[in-house]
């Protein structure tokens, strides 16, 4: 009698490679199985509140009870039909792109310099001291800010008035509240950003290295051919997750910073969200936007990978 399978290992039908995996795996899917149950109530259940967005929302009805509202497309058209709120989406965009462009470039040079030091002990020392500010809250790093940019008495400005000069309102000047908000965020997150990059780079090859040395390669060019390619999957990845965050521009750092002084340069659309939703009551325009703001990461995301996955095949 013929051994053969009825099916070759790979086309067997789903339900058939399923308990399998389940027999063979089962100890492995058990102990995801809390990870799971936790995405499934505190991820996936909130989002039938979703609905509040295509609803006119009253708490007494609650959400089964409240009309729908005509046309369904009413709370989004309102939201970019206002002047104000067109600011705030220019604001999120800006200062996002910003800090995408800030974040990721200096995270990797700083990775570098720390890996090609030659004094180990110093650049431990260099990294431990670069991490710290990634474990401040936007409260204290808020309160550093104050008495370094303060206008009145902060380090800053008394020594330019000491130099003859006139006191910069750093944070109360549109023209300078966006650029507070990016210097800061590069502040606390420059040490923590490089530490993926820096166990990217320990993980290469040192026989790389070697090659390249007995080739006669100096440091720049090793760096070059072959530490930038051997990460650069590692940046893609970060840049993917990155791009999915533009529209985020940091609610806590923001609202924390934010004053009226700068709020035409400062809104940005979570916090806006915030406002209208929490401070207003007004829950279904609020909803409507952030479902917005969601479908447009997810899809920005995908598109930023597929991206990635035609330029990184077309040069390398």
């Amino acid at each position: 009698m013929s051994t053969t399978p009825l099916y070759p290992a790979n086309k067997q039908p789903l339900g058939v490679r399923f308990r399998r995996a389940m027999t063979r795996w089962w100890p492995l899917y058990l102990m995801l199985l809390p990870g799971i149950i936790y995405f499934l109530v505190y991820k996936y259940a909130p989002m039938y509140g979703l609905v509040i967005a295509f609803k006119k929302f009253s708490i007494k009805k609650g959400i089964l009870g409240s009309p729908w509202v005509t046309p369904w497309y009413k709370y989004f058209e309102q939201f970019f039909s206002s002047p104000a709120n067109r600011n705030v989406i220019k604001n999120t965009i800006t200062l996002s792109l910003w800090k995408l462009a800030v974040g990721l470039f200096p995270s990797l040079i700083f990775a570098l310099a720390v890996s090609e030091c030659r004094n180990r002990f110093f650049a431990r020392i260099v990294q431990t001291i670069s991490y710290l500010p990634h474990f401040l809250s936007w409260v204290v790093v808020y309160g550093i800010c104050v008495a370094m940019l303060s206008q009145s008495n902060g380090v800053v400005n008394t020594f330019i008035k000491k130099m003859g000069g006139t006191a910069i309102p750093f944070m109360t000047s549109n023209k300078y509240f966006q650029a507070v908000l990016v210097g800061t965020d590069l502040w606390k997150a420059l040490g923590w950003g490089a530490i993926i990059y820096l166990a990217a780079i320990m993980g290469i090859d040192t026989s790389l290295y070697e090659a390249a040395t007995v080739d006669g390669c100096g440091r720049f060019r090793q760096i070059w051919y072959i530490t930038l390619p051997c990460i650069r999957k590692i940046f893609v990845v970060l840049l993917i997750l990155n791009v999915g965050k533009v529209l985020d521009a940091g609610f806590n750092q923001v609202y924390v910073f934010l004053s009226d002084e700068v709020r035409s340069s400062g809104e940005i659309i979570d916090t806006w969200v915030y406002t209208q939703g929490i401070g207003k009551m007004n829950y279904s325009l609020s909803t409507a936007v952030g479902l917005m703001k969601s479908v447009l990461s997810c899809v920005l995301v995908f598109g930023t990978n597929a991206l990635a996955r035609k330029w990184d095949s077309a040069i390398w």
